[in-house]
């Protein structure tokens, strides 16, 4: 990692994907370190961009298998959790050839166990770059295949803490941006349960002196077009600001279910292309239950339709294309009544403020449950 500034790395702007065959030195558009505060954003209705590949992408949502890397052997678990991606990868660029783009769900690595504390997940848990991104790298190479997958990270700038990243790999093997998760559900979970990985809004002020202002909604600007990726869920002004930004194509991952409305609607009313990757039913994983709401991953046009979806909660590769180049030549912004509405948006305040784990970092999720209940700003 050395030499590669991490403001660059975040934004997929340059950072490793310099070493790739694209420019993209010449390409980028990713805030230095001197621009500080700056947001990269116009105000005329259109956005930057890099020049495009091609005129279509071929792209696969790879609806798969959820398996929790045991404790009790992770280096090994988490090695089948990836050979099994490598797989599916193999199967999507099969008969009908190599995908320009592969997108996996929230957790194909490392899987998911509610019972694991902050200890666990940090041991379960990958770095970037490590062993397994080396083996999606090879892949990605072989065959000239973009690859998105989240996962649990550890990251050594941000020693105790659990990140949750969705990654973004070129088809060089080159990673070009590293998304945090922007913000967790609040008083979602029962039993009093919250989530306690660290994300952006938990330590926004800190987040925002290290990367810059512009990485908080970051858009990543490829040949394929304009990438945002996300694990968040029903964030409609999120999902706004990504597209406010230039972002074309939606790259979702859940799992244990989404809804399909906040995915349809998020297309339709900022007119892009989102794709959203589940899991599948997991036989393979004895801790599973056959009610854990897998399936239904696809991918929905600008008009908020499914172009396609999955008919299976099995594991299952969906397919699609998008229409890049001529979708780029008439899409703009989403069209804003900002002055109606920004009055009442700078005076709202959600029910948790930012930076609440900025100096605590709960160990589990009751203890994150019991920490978080006492700094609610809403009336009780």
């Amino acid at each position: 990692m050395a030499g590669i500034d991490r403001r660059k790395l975040l934004g997929g702007g340059a950072g490793l994907a310099a070493a790739s065959a694209i420019n993209w030195t010449a390409f980028a558009s990713s805030t230095s370190a001197s621009e500080g505060d700056n947001i990269a954003m116009r105000s005329d209705g259109t956005y930057d961009a890099v020049p495009l590949a091609k005129e279509s992408i071929s792209i696969a949502v790879a609806q798969t298998r959820v398996v929790p890397v045991e404790l009790s052997s992770v280096a090994q678990t988490r090695k089948a959790n990836v050979q099994h991606m490598l797989d599916v990868i193999d199967a999507a660029s099969g008969f009908t050839g190599p995908k320009d783009l592969i997108l996996f769900h929230e957790f194909p690595i490392t899987g998911y166990r509610h019972v694991w504390d902050l200890d666990d997940a940090r041991k379960i848990a990958i770095e970037i770059p490590g062993p397994e991104t080396d083996m999606l790298a090879a892949k990605a190479r072989e065959y000239g295949t973009w690859l998105v997958f989240g996962s649990y990270v550890r990251d050594p700038d941000w020693p105790g803490r659990l990140l949750s990243i969705t990654t973004i790999m070129d088809d060089k093997g080159s990673i070009v941006a590293k998304d945090w998760k922007a913000r967790n559900l609040k008083g979602f979970f029962p039993g009093g349960r919250e989530l306690f990985t660290t994300t952006i809004y938990d330590v926004l002020d800190q987040y925002i002196e290290m990367y810059g202002r512009d990485h908080v909604v970051p858009v990543v600007k490829t040949p394929l077009g304009n990438l945002i990726t996300s694990s968040s869920q029903l964030e409609p002004e999120l999902f706004r600001a990504f597209a406010m930004k230039g972002a074309e194509i939606f790259l979702r991952t859940a799992t244990g279910n989404f809804n399909e409305l906040d995915i349809r609607a998020c297309s339709m009313y900022n007119r892009v292309y989102t794709a959203i990757a589940n899991n599948s039913a997991s036989p393979e994983n004895k801790y599973y239950l056959p009610d854990s709401n897998p399936g239904h991953a696809g991918i929905v046009g600008p008009d908020g339709e499914f172009i396609a979806q999955s008919e299976t909660d099995n594991e299952t590769l969906v397919y699609g294309s998008i229409p890049i180049k001529s979708f780029r030549a008439r899409h703009r912004q989403p069209i804003v009544h900002s002055e109606l509405v920004m009055p009442i948006f700078e005076q709202y305040r959600s029910p948790y403020g930012p930076n609440l784990i900025a100096d605590y970092q709960p160990t589990d999720t009751l203890d994150a449950g019991r920490y978080l209940r006492s700094k609610t700003r809403w009336a009780r």
